[in-house]
């Protein structure tokens, strides 16, 4: 499972970059940080269930934050342009 987590790292690790090659900045910071916990948790040594619990968190606070920021701070576009 320790091994899974470093390939987390590795996928958002590459979101970074291509986020960062796209001037999108505040989206490849956040995506440095998380390849930083992954990577860091993976190298600890954890019980497989811990690993799920973790995840499952991440996955947690993610769909809140995800669902807050599209319903109260993303401001639709009219007209596609």
């Amino acid at each position: 499972m320790d091994r899974m987590f470093r390939v987390l790292g590795f996928w958002t690790g590459i979101f970074a970059v291509l986020f960062m090659v796209g001037d999108m900045h505040a989206a490849a910071i956040l995506f440095f940080g998380q390849t930083g916990m992954f990577i860091a948790l993976s190298y600890l040594k954890l019980s497989e269930r811990v690993y799920v619990y973790i995840f499952g968190a991440y996955l947690t606070l993610f769909f809140v934050g995800f669902t807050y920021y599209t319903t109260f701070i993303m401001v639709p576009e009219i007209g596609g342009h």
